[in-house]
């Protein structure tokens, strides 16, 4: 067994469709509307013009590669031959999975490795994905399948079942991100306040600042890319940086922020303020994060949720992960239990000053009391890591529409959330959110919920009536802006969280 790796992966594509123009101006009927057939048409692997292409060709390959590589390493530190050989039998399907991946092989079932979401997956399979491989099914759902798959690698074996090949890279990543975890830090280990000199509409307006600065990551004070824009930092797209680029993608400069402000196409903001401010009259004040990137982007979500907690507009905030491994840089327990232990007890920064170090201590443990305290939840429902989009949210998984129901406030982070929520089709950028999110805004009991997106996939809606024109005017003087992460999105959706939920 070789742990050499070939660097680029060609697919044979001469049996499928040639490529062509798939935009189309309206949407399915909800009656044609599955898994296979978006509301408008899906992107696939075959459109060799989409970012899908890039990635069902190159991507996932390159990233399947780094998997066996970190597994290989692995196995050359092991001395049992027991826990080697289950090593050598896993690496042996990552292989198989290559295979499958490299010559766009059928998508078989997933085998019952007894995790909650077989089920899931293979009625889905079954019933829209018969006969599909992996370049002609929607590029949502390969790519998911792709991940599955390789969590069913290690699910079946004895020794590993709980190895995370992508471990390592979520660990240096943060570490090598230590001029803006040591910003952020200092700047907010001691609780937020607001000066008792100001009048009851001063403290207000103080607060919408804060919270607009924190969530659009525009502040005046902080050099540093922070909620929204902290989501640049994603490994599935950025898997060879040095530390010199992650410094470069963290910080926006100066002189930047007005024309990074520019750059958010659809921006609720000021709708999304109006939401929040009025929580803190809610009994129960509760907030959900559906989670995104583990390291860096997790640490702003926490800095942001810790505001809202300290200021009052949350009591309560839940925080939505992975169960395991999934796209690459996706929270799992394992990598929420180990940021917030490293930031208390780790020595993950030799070079620190000891007043760095303490005011990472500091936010460490605050963050710590909150989850002994249940002001923090952590959460992880089989759902998120289906082939599923939120369209089939509330029929799929009931049990937790009906917990997300009784949130205030559901915030969807990330360029997968996102295109899950509006079904990851080709859509016109001028389509309305609540249009592109079809149940998750007007179903019954369909909470309010924020998107907050970094553009580095192919869909794009919620940019107003003149989003196509704004999307065709960028097609033709920036190729590529859909996946460069140069713009965003931060869109609110009402929803329906006043009506009571029912179920068939």
């Amino acid at each position: 067994m070789s742990s050499e790796r070939p660097s680029r992966v060609t697919l044979s594509l001469g049996h499928l469709p040639s490529k062509k123009n798939i935009k189309a101006s309206w949407p399915r009927t909800p009656t044609r509307i599955n898994p296979n057939e978006p509301p408008w048409p899906a992107f696939r692997g075959y459109h060799e013009y989409s970012f899908a292409h890039a990635t069902m060709q190159s991507r996932l390959p390159t990233i399947l590669g780094k998997a066996i590589a970190d597994t290989t390493r692995t196995l050359n530190e092991q001395s049992g031959e027991e826990k080697v050989i289950d090593l050598v039998q896993c690496i042996e399907r990552m292989e198989a999975l290559m295979a499958d991946l490299s010559g766009n092989a059928k998508l078989r079932p997933i085998v019952d490795d007894n995790e909650a979401d077989v089920a899931l997956w293979n009625k889905e399979i079954a019933k829209y994905f018969q006969g599909k491989d992996f370049m002609n099914a929607p590029w949502l759902f390969a790519e998911a399948y792709k991940y599955r798959r390789l969590r069913e690698c290690f699910s079946v074996s004895k020794f590993w079942s709980d190895y995370d090949v992508f471990y390592r890279q979520k660990c240096d990543t943060f570490s090598r991100s230590s001029d803006a975890v040591f910003e952020l830090s200092q700047r907010f280990a001691e609780p937020f306040t607001i000066s008792e000199n100001l009048s009851a509409e001063g403290k207000l307006e103080a607060e919408r600042l804060m919270f607009l600065e924190l969530t659009q990551g525009l502040s005046s004070v902080l050099k540093y890319r922070f909620c929204l824009w902290g989501n640049s930092t994603d490994l599935s797209l950025l898997i060879n940086m040095t530390e010199e680029q992650i410094k470069a993608l963290q910080s926006t400069g100066g002189e930047h922020l007005a024309a990074t402000e520019k750059n958010i196409l659809g921006n609720d903001l000021a709708k999304l303020w109006e939401t929040v401010k009025t929580l803190r009259t809610k009994t129960d004040g509760r907030i959900d994060f559906v989670l995104d990137n583990a390291g860096f982007e997790l640490y702003c979500d926490m800095v942001y949720a810790d505001f809202l907690i300290q200021s009052g507009l949350a009591k309560q905030i839940r925080f939505h992960g992975k169960r395991y491994p999934w796209f690459v840089s996706d929270v799992t327990k394992k990598d929420w239990d180990w940021l917030l232990n490293t930031m208390v007890y780790g020595q993950l920064f030799p070079n620190a000053s000891e007043v760095e170090l303490e005011s990472l201590r500091r936010l460490g443990r605050r963050w710590k009391q909150y989850e002994k305290d249940c002001k923090w939840v952590y959460e992880q429902h089989p759902f998120w890591c289906t082939g599923y989009t939120f369209w089939d949210l509330h029929s799929e998984a009931p049990d937790l529409f009906l917990h997300l129901s009784r949130s205030d406030l559901v915030y969807f982070k990330g360029d997968l959330n996102h295109r899950k929520l509006t079904y990851d089709c080709a859509a016109p950028a001028s389509t309305p959110f609540e249009i592109a999110i079809g149940p998750m805004a007007n179903s019954a009991g369909a909470p309010k919920l924020a998107s907050l997106r970094t553009i580095k996939s192919d869909v794009v809606v919620g940019l107003g009536d003149e989003g196509d024109k704004i999307a065709e005017k960028l097609d033709k003087e920036e190729p590529g802006w859909k996946i460069s992460g140069k713009y965003a999105v931060v869109l609110l959706s009402e929803g329906r969280p006043g009506e009571k939920v029912r179920f068939a």
